[in-house]
């Protein structure tokens, strides 16, 4: 495809290019793809692509760190 010229980034992303913008790598993002924790792709003719738009969506619903080791530690043992 040939450039306009303009600077922009692509709205939509292959497989490999989505986990990278995310942060993680392409098994993980199909696990994450699969529990529903990222959305599904779009299908453009033969292309499989990732909204860009709805990654930003999905990662910003992530728990963060702090929700996360909160539930870790309301759902562990209690040590006496």
């Amino acid at each position: 495809m040939k450039g306009d010229g303009l600077s922009y980034p692509p709205r939509g992303l292959p497989r490999v290019e989505a986990a990278r913008y995310v942060g993680v790598g392409p098994t993980l993002f199909d696990e994450m793809v699969a529990d529903r924790r990222m959305p599904k792709p779009k299908r453009i003719n033969s292309r499989v692509i990732w909204d860009r738009v709805e990654l930003d969506i999905a990662f910003s619903e992530l728990p963060s760190k702090e929700d996360g080791l909160g539930a870790l530690l309301a759902a562990s043992p209690k040590i006496k």
